[in-house]
């Protein structure tokens, strides 16, 4: 049932979870009020006319609220107009891999500008770039061109083909500002989907970061059939590490037990249709980075974002033995078996997330 006091959503990034979203969105909403921009015209085309992402969820029908663009400053100017004269929060929704939100950003920013009344800005992305500037969590890609706009990231356990099937799912809205973060949450709140506000953007997106990284090394766990203790293991005690590093960075740590963190942890890592996790399956059966990822179809976000995250600890003083043990295998300077032992012969320590290991 479509909900009148909804505004318009654009959701801009036509991958599997971008379409899965907007599919789901849709299935609420009045005609033409969740619309879809795809970057590949020619994508939009066959989408517009076949009802359907062939590419990427080819057996999820678009409902026939969803309004499909293959132009982003004509989809931009439409979503404008709309929210104009709607009630409710008008949102653009950044549904591209961290590499490509500075660029999505500064597209919108030529566009349209500064906000006008009710317009905001969410993204979908998890993970941190290493930069010229510095490392930059997606807030800084954003904010850099839409710094006046209204923001925050839509994160947590979902994978998108559950999700485009109607499963239920829980999810997190977080922002700086937790009454915008309500508002937000509100507006894509409901049907088989629940969504969380929180004012803790930082422990957030740290959290989204971190279990894509993590997830890996659950993979390698399972490529090595070490086994569902060896799992839990790993899981629990890169958990650790987050909050760890959450601490150092200001995070609350509630954060790192609720969806954004914990539960997208358990997802990603433990999934079969994790892409961070299949990349660890890989790399255990000896299978060459470069080989894994040109048969993936898809982008793993660990990947780049496990050295970054390093970096992170490095400045910040903060130990992280298996980001450390990761990158140690994206990079071929340690084998599996090395890399494993050097984490089992680590000194036992006291369990406490807030302590060295």
């Amino acid at each position: 049932m479509s909900d009148p006091t909804r505004g318009p959503i654009l959701v801009l990034g036509a991958g599997a979870w971008g379409t899965a979203l907007s599919v789901h969105l849709a299935r609420r909403a009045q005609p033409n009020m969740v619309s879809l921009w795809a970057r590949d015209a020619a994508l939009a085309e066959r989408m517009a006319h076949n009802r359907v992402n062939s590419r990427y969820l080819p057996e999820i029908p678009f409902p026939e609220a969803l309004l499909v663009w293959a132009s982003l400053e004509d989809a931009l100017a439409s979503w404008r107009s709309r929210v104009a004269g709607q009630d409710g929060l008008g949102l653009l929704v950044l549904a591209t891999p961290v590499s490509g939100l500075r660029p999505l950003a500064e597209a919108i920013a030529k566009a349209l500008g500064p906000p006008k009344d009710r317009e905001a800005v969410l993204w979908l992305s998890k993970g941190l770039a290493v930069t010229p500037e510095g490392l930059l969590w997606p807030n800084d890609l954003v904010a850099g061109p839409l710094v006046s706009w209204p923001r925050g990231a839509l994160t947590g356990p979902s994978f998108a083909q559950e999700v485009a099937r109607g499963l239920p799912c829980a999810l997190t809205l977080a922002s700086t500002d937790p009454v915008f973060a309500r508002q937000a949450a509100r507006a894509c709140h409901g049907g088989s989907m629940r969504v969380y506000a929180s004012g803790d953007l930082v422990g957030a997106q740290l959290g989204g970061a971190m279990k894509n990284v993590l997830a890996i090394a659950a993979g390698v766990a399972d490529g090595l059939a070490l086994g569902a203790n060896a799992r839990a293991a790993l899981i629990t005690r890169g958990l650790a590490e987050t909050a760890r590093l959450g601490q150092s960075l200001g995070a609350q740590p509630q954060t790192f037990l609720g969806l954004a963190t914990l539960g997208d942890l358990i997802l990603t890592s433990t999934g079969d249709l994790s892409r961070n996790r299949r990349v660890g399956i890989a790399l255990a059966k000896g299978q060459p980075l470069a080989e894994i990822l040109s048969g993936l179809g898809h982008v793993a976000e660990g990947v780049s974002t496990a050295p970054a995250i390093r970096s992170l600890g490095q400045a910040h003083g903060v130990s992280l033995p298996i980001v450390q043990a990761v990158c140690q295998l994206l990079s071929g300077s340690a084998s599996v078996a090395m890399v494993l032992q050097e984490l089992l012969d680590r000194d036992p320590v006291d369990e406490d997330p807030s302590a060295h290991p």
